[in-house]
């Protein structure tokens, strides 16, 4: 507890220091925080969504991870703020080797007999983890990736910090939920767990080197499990040099251009065919060896498509390609995206404009097109507060970034030409026109939907109505109708209970003998069962004639 009050206490420093004093005044009433200038990053010189970029670096590892994931948010976000969170980078000062050192002997007890040599200098340095390279016993030349000490602890602590600072922002700043800051830091702590076990990481890069054993060109790093661990992860070192250098890519004897559409179709077997992607395409995570071979590494974030997300996506590039409005709305609700129908004409219009504001149009820009039409997708939905789920806009970044670096390699590069044969694969098209595939999917699709949705919803329907959780929508004309029956009939009961009891009343008080009763009583039970009867009778007469007279 100690330590969490400590870094509260760190954060709103930090957050005051960059200018957001009067915000933290106001979500802890009755401290005053004092902005105080910043070394060559001053407050007043510097946009908001700068100093946000620059608080989030000075507040260590689990910021600036959040601010990295936050970045794909692009339908969310501003943006500016985008474009600010883009440029955070995920580096940190080595630490001293005695301090790593300490790690690898708690997770590899027979260090000294598994290694004949360890370099003390880091190969790459983060905010989780540092790379060593090191050699086996047996000669293998392998990379050590290290946890930092401590870490897990650091980045527990803020996130607890974090899930109720978002938490008191949201009550304070009701304007903020549009942005989700509470779901943006579920879906954060969610994934920073994940890249802090080493294994899965493992498990991640095994599964894609099965997925591509067949395929040429491709690799990724073995991983020596004896001696690997959820803090150390010990796999094949392969050198090469970062995708995104065309000149040290020629200086091999490499055609850039091969290795950019290579490159490509790897994501496109991942994202269409195996339904399991590298999340994180970042150059620095992609080398090109001197034998050509395209090596993947850090497989912290990975995405999973189930099937029927792949066929979403299939349906959402050819609506993009197509400039299919009508298809693209489908595969949005086909992600699990709201659309609301007040909503729908409106952001048809903004689509059908984005479409001819950035349609294909001729081959040679198609991919810078394709580039600008999604980045208008992301700025629509955002417009219409659509709630887009994780996966998909992952998905899209990777999909850019994948773009960007056939950009890099080769300023020819043709989206359109090569994302083609994979849609005609996937969408078994054969022989047959991209006009008539444009016009036959969109009916084929909208009948198969149709179709395959009815079980789900009446299975919905039956399991609602099982639980209780059924909801039935009714005007406000026919509630007040509903009402005022209601309201008769309790009358009525009501009526029914008062002769019910003074029938039974009066009825025990005239089986007793008038002689061992005040007269007046007597009188008063003969009153009460004559008024009861003649309630009774009228009101039988009441309700035969009103039906009689509902009757005709």
């Amino acid at each position: 507890m100690v330590t969490r009050i400590r870094r509260y206490a760190q954060i709103v420093d930090i957050l005051g220091k960059y200018g957001f004093g009067l915000g933290l005044e106001r979500i802890f009433p009755g401290k005053t925080w004092f902005r105080r200038p910043v070394s060559g990053k001053s407050p007043d010189t510097s946009t908001i969504y700068e100093r946000i970029r620059f608080a989030l670096e000075e507040l260590g590892p689990t910021f600036i991870k959040f601010g990295q994931i936050a970045s794909t948010r692009t339908e969310m976000l501003p943006p500016e703020l985008i474009d600010e969170l883009k440029k955070l980078q995920d580096h940190a000062n080595p630490l001293p080797f005695s301090e790593i050192r300490a790690v690898l002997e708690e997770n590899c007890p027979d260090l000294d007999e598994w290694f004949c040599e360890i370099d003390e200098m880091p190969v790459a340095s983060a905010s989780l983890a540092q790379v060593h390279a090191a050699v086996l016993k047996n000669g293998t030349r392998v990379a050590l990736k290290i946890q930092r000490p401590g870490i897990v602890e650091i980045i527990e602590t803020d996130i607890g910090v974090l899930q109720s600072l978002v938490e008191r922002i949201e009550t304070v700043f009701p304007e903020t939920r549009l942005y989700n800051p509470v779901g943006m830091v579920d879906d954060f702590s969610q994934q920073i767990v994940k890249e802090l076990d080493f294994t899965r990481d493992a498990r991640n890069a095994e599964r894609m080197t099965r997925n591509f054993r067949n395929e040429p060109g491709i690799r990724f790093p073995k991983i020596f499990w004896e001696y690997s661990s959820p803090q150390v992860l010990v796999m094949e070192f392969i050198e090469g040099v970062r995708i995104d250098d065309p000149d040290a890519i020629t200086a091999m004897g490499l055609d850039p251009h091969e290795i950019g559409v290579r490159g490509f179709g790897a994501y496109m077997k991942m994202i269409f065919e195996d339904g399991f992607f590298h999340g994180d395409p970042h150059p620095g995570n992609l080398l090109v060896t001197k034998e050509g071979d395209i090596v993947f590494l850090d497989f912290g974030i990975v995405g999973i498509l189930r099937p029927e997300k792949r066929q979403n996506f299939t349906n959402l590039l050819f609506a993009l390609v197509n400039e299919d409005i009508e298809l693209l709305l489908r595969s949005l609700e086909g992600f699990g995206i709201p659309i609301e129908e007040s909503d729908r004409e409106t952001l048809r219009d903004d689509l059908y404009i984005m479409m001819h504001d950035f349609g294909s149009g001729g081959d040679e820009v198609a991919q810078l097109n394709f580039q600008l039409v999604v980045t208008e997708l992301t700025e629509s939905m955002r417009r219409h507060r659509l709630k887009v789920p994780m996966n998909l806009m992952l998905l899209l970044k990777v999909f850019m970034m994948v773009l960007d670096i056939g950009l890099r390699l080769d300023p020819n590069f043709n989206f359109s030409k090569e994302i083609t044969p994979y849609l005609t694969k996937l969408a078994d098209t054969g022989e047959i026109s991209a006009a008539y595939l444009k016009r036959a999917s969109a009916s084929l699709l909208e009948a198969a939907d149709a179709v395959l949705d009815m079980p789900r919803n009446l299975n919905l329907m039956l399991r609602r109505l099982s639980t209780g959780s059924f909801k039935l929508e009714a005007e406000e004309a026919d509630l007040q109708k509903v009402q005022m029956a209601l309201d008769k009939a309790s009358d009525k009961i009501m009526i029914g209970f008062v002769v019910a009891s003074l029938v039974v009343g009066s009825s025990l008080v005239l089986l007793a003998s008038p002689f061992t009763l005040p007269r007046e009583i007597f009188w008063i039970a003969i009153l009460g069962y004559t008024s009861a009867v003649l309630v009774g009778f009228y009101a039988m007469y009441h309700v035969i004639f009103l039906k009689f007279r509902m009757g005709r």
